[in-house]
């Protein structure tokens, strides 16, 4: 015998009855589990987050205020830190800087501020200086060497990727 149409059912559990609230007091019956009064207990009263969850994650999300810069900042160094901890006739490099801990990291680059006096005679190689410091390292007998500024690590790979692109 042939199979036809009205002959084929659903497999068992496939097919859910639908939920009829609100027809009694039973189990969801008066408010029909909406709760009491309120626009979510109304219909067509559900606008914004309609997910709770949703809302209580963006209300534990902290705030970013402020803004964050592109260009990361220069380390700072004084002449008063030069002066102690260098001898005379050394030359003062970024590198030897975070060596000594003067400055946290020289990835970004270093500039050098004029306060306090400089009395030793220095080679100082740094990224940037202030006009004062310049003036105090030539008045002690020492040379200015300005370094080429490195763009920071996520600008030189975005830069890389793009010449990659175009060649």
């Amino acid at each position: 015998m042939p199979l036809s149409l009205h002959q084929l059912s659903t497999n068992p559990g496939a097919r859910v009855r639908r939920r009829r609230v609100g027809r009694g007091n039973a189990s969801r019956g008066t408010y029909s589990g909406r709760g009491l009064k309120g626009q979510r207990s109304r219909s067509g009263g559900r606008r914004g987050l309609i997910r709770r969850s949703l809302r209580a994650l963006l209300e534990r999300v902290p705030k970013q205020r402020g803004f964050t810069s592109r260009h990361h900042k220069l380390a700072v160094v004084n002449l008063t830190e030069l002066e102690q901890a260098f001898d005379v006739g050394q030359v003062v490099t970024p590198e030897l800087l975070e060596q000594k801990g003067l400055v946290r990291t020289s990835g970004a680059g270093v500039k050098v501020l004029g306060r306090g006096t400089l009395s030793k005679k220095l080679t100082v190689r740094a990224h940037a200086f202030s006009a004062s410091a310049q003036q105090a390292i030539a008045a002690a007998g020492g040379t200015v060497v300005r370094l080429h500024r490195r763009a920071p690590v996520a600008a030189r790979a975005a830069t890389t990727a793009n010449e990659q692109a175009n060649a």
